[in-house]
């Protein structure tokens, strides 16, 4: 059965961005701190990261995050979604536009306008269809920004939530949750390692 699993870093304030983030920093400053686990040697990083990424048959993310990751300095071949671990899911990004071009064109984009839940749907669908291709069930990662991850809780669309919360204070930047419904989260497990405290919470 595929699963919407929302899956992000953030730090001990709750932010998912240092100050200041932009698309030629898309972190802000000092928010490359939030995803030290993510480069770490630690054994019980490298198998969270691994676990996360063989199963996402298909990745949710908004527009900005989309113009950072696939700006100048965005992903390449060492630092993109699950770089290194399993082959590469496919894309779907909520945007009101679909941009002119698209620098990383060997990953598999999908450009939905129509609103979260209708990417959400759009990313089940290709979930599925990967899951049928593997022969086991893959799950649809809503990967940010922080508006995006927080939408889809908000509105009932996640069915696990997990976070990597780092071991730093960024004192501001993007929150990753600025109100919204009232959720009760069922914590499902936690891995404590140096570089960060990895939360799964299923979503009631």
């Amino acid at each position: 059965m595929t699963r919407i699993v929302a899956d992000i870093s953030v730090s001990l304030d709750g932010f998912v961005t240092g100050p200041d983030p932009g698309p030629d920093n898309g972190l802000g400053t000092g928010g490359e701190a939030l995803h030290t686990w993510a480069f770490s040697e630690d054994p019980d990083d490298r198998r969270v990261l691994r676990e996360a990424t063989a199963r996402s048959g298909a990745v949710v993310l908004g527009r900005r995050l989309f113009d950072v990751v696939d700006g100048p300095q965005g992903w390449d071949d060492t630092t993109g979604y699950g770089a290194g671990e399993v082959g590469r899911p496919a894309f779907v990004v909520v945007t009101s536009t679909p941009p002119r071009s698209v620098r990383l064109r060997g990953l598999d984009w999908t450009f939905v306008t129509t609103g979260l839940a209708d990417a959400v749907a759009a990313a089940r669908e290709r979930a599925e269809a990967a899951s049928s291709a593997a022969g086991r069930d893959l799950d649809v990662v809503v990967m940010g920004g922080a508006a995006t991850v927080g939408s889809a809780v908000d509105a009932g669309l996640v069915d696990e939530l997990t976070l990597h919360l780092a071991p730093v204070v960024l004192g501001s930047g993007t929150p990753l949750f600025t109100g919204g419904t009232r959720r009760m989260l069922t914590r499902r497990s936690v891995t404590a390692t140096p570089t960060s405290t990895h939360l799964t919470y299923d979503v009631a």
